[in-house]
């Protein structure tokens, strides 16, 4: 499917994407993203739909053919504290904020967000298999994040956060049941099926 350049008539229209959502440990990520007009990329779409070495490909051509783009993270102890939708739209108000260019209308995907600084904004199911700026925002979201949790595998390879990237494979959970948790695991989530049992 050919994704849409844009949602509404506004030139400076800003897609917005959190990667990380689900995972039991990390920071939830967000990218913001404004695309010229003129920007055209076959194989830019959803972050998830592409390969490791897809997604490498594009996040310099997104970083250097966009307008501006912005990247946030919101670490575990806010996440543990405002719960982890809250931390998604904080990370996404992050982003935006970085932007070099105020946007004149936000699109985001999924269906939860609150207002930014007034700007009009419209949440979009699946935004991110539909529009170009959302799918680029959720490249550099998912680019950003993966390189981080490479980052601390590196202080804790018993995780192997450098593959499952935190999110709970059994892998993961067979570790937190023989390790125990990090300063990294969020704290707020159920992070093994029996936690009802463990003093954590």
């Amino acid at each position: 499917m050919v994704l849409k350049f844009q949602y509404s008539t506004f030139k400076l229209e800003c897609g917005t994407d959190e990667a990380g959502r689900g995972c039991l440990a990390g920071p939830v990520t967000a990218a913001a993203v404004i695309l010229p007009t003129s920007f055209i990329n076959n194989i830019l779409n959803d972050s998830k739909q592409l390969s490791e070495k897809n997604r490498a490909l594009l996040k310099p051509l997104i970083e250097t053919q966009s307008i501006s783009f912005g990247v946030q993270h919101v670490f575990e102890s806010k996440i543990d504290e405002i719960n982890i939708l809250n931390a998604s739209i904080l990370a996404m108000h992050g982003s935006i904020a970085q932007l070099k260019k105020t946007p004149e209308f936000i699109i985001v995907d999924g269906n939860k967000f609150k207002p930014y600084k007034k700007i009009p904004f419209e949440t979009i199911i699946k935004g991110d298999s539909k529009y170009l700026s959302i799918a680029a925002a959720s490249v550099l979201a998912k680019t950003y994040r993966d390189a981080y949790m490479e980052k601390i595998h590196e202080e804790f390879p018993m995780y192997n956060w450098k593959q499952n990237k935190g999110y709970p494979t059994k892998e993961h959970r067979a570790a937190i049941r023989e390790f125990g948790i990090t300063k990294y695991h969020r704290k707020s989530f159920r992070l093994l099926p029996e936690q009802y049992n463990l003093d954590l």
